[in-house]
């Protein structure tokens, strides 16, 4: 695999050349189009297929063409993702990818089967999301300072789960050991609930999940969820604070982006963008992305690409500290 370098130096050009007026492109026209597809490159049933499904009914009528959402998965993600690398050229085929794929993987895997900017043309991101800080009920520690002063106590017990290896929960665990001076241990689980269902019966300590995954487990008072790891406080749960309120300077934001295969003729990008950030910005479509877990959140497609090199810059340096690398 070639240096992360050089995928944003050379790619993010690349990748912008397409906005740029006189841009040529032999492909099909968007009019001769029917039917589209977004492959969204993880299992049906959670809540990025349920935002890819919401956002591919409600963009059809203004396309003027048929959505159809397909699960394309394995691979953690990749084989979706190079699935849409070498699809046609014209539109047809879009892909709907969380941060992970695009700015993380090019830090932890020795090899990709594609690259994360040449390889794709940004349409705009659609939401983000934070990460919840929660721990065991039972624990006597009412927010993130006592349970750090509780962890120092009781080092034996100072570890978190994570929805897996190699993505934001897992690293951000990793920030919040060396900002407190602890030897925060990361135990990886099959997805959410196999981690939240450990944390209830005390098996670990504390978790670092999605917070959409949280809220509920919160509110019902089977765990305590101490921090969030955004700039601000989130809507969903306004009671609890985030990591930088406890003077941690831990932000770690999720996302979820549209992307084209590059060479997508500009037009064909222009359109998408405008269909996608106008059903973003709909009441309706907030309110149930809100639902979700996230933030309907939209913008054009050179900034897709500067926050997702901006989130491999800030992430390379912590994952290359940490030693982490799968195969």
């Amino acid at each position: 695999m070639q240096p992360v370098s050089s995928f944003f130096a050379a790619g993010l050009l690349a990748a912008v050349s397409l906005f740029l007026p006189g841009h040529q492109a032999a492909a099909q026209t968007s009019s001769n189009i029917t039917t589209s597809k977004i492959v969204f490159p993880f299992a049906a049933g959670g809540s990025g297929d349920a935002l890819a499904r919401l956002i591919g009914d409600r963009i059809q009528p203004l396309l003027k063409r048929s959505i159809v959402v397909e699960n394309r998965t394995g691979g953690s993600g990749m084989i979706g993702i190079s699935a849409v690398k070498n699809a046609p050229k014209d539109g047809s085929t879009i892909l709907l990818t969380p941060i992970a794929p695009m700015s993380i993987f090019p830090h932890t895997y020795k090899s990709l089967d594609y690259d994360p900017v040449k390889d794709f043309t940004p349409i705009t991101q659609i939401v983000r999301f934070d990460y919840g800080f929660a721990i065991n009920k039972d624990i006597p520690a009412k927010n993130i300072e006592e349970f750090i002063a509780w962890l120092k106590d009781n080092p034996n017990r100072a570890n978190y789960g994570s929805p897996g290896v190699g993505a934001l929960p897992q690293f951000t665990g990793i920030l919040f050991g060396e900002k407190t001076g602890l030897p925060f241990n990361h135990i990886p689980y099959r997805g959410s609930i196999p981690a939240i269902t450990d944390l209830i019966s005390g098996q670990i300590s504390s978790v670092i999940l999605p917070i959409s995954d949280l809220i509920q487990f919160h509110k019902d008072g089977k765990l305590r969820l101490i921090a969030v790891s955004g700039t601000q406080r989130s809507a969903l749960v306004p009671d609890v604070p985030t990591f930088r309120d406890a003077e941690l300077d831990i932000v770690s934001n999720g996302w979820y982006g549209f992307y084209a295969p590059a060479g997508t003729p500009a037009d064909e990008i222009s359109r998408l963008n405008a269909a996608i950030i106008q059903v973003a910005n709909s009441p309706d479509v907030k309110t149930r992305t809100l639902d979700f877990g996230f933030e309907a959140i939209s913008g054009t497609p050179e900034e897709l690409a500067a926050l997702q090199k901006s989130d491999s810059d800030k992430w390379g340096p912590v994952i290359r500290k940490s030693g982490f690398v799968s195969e």
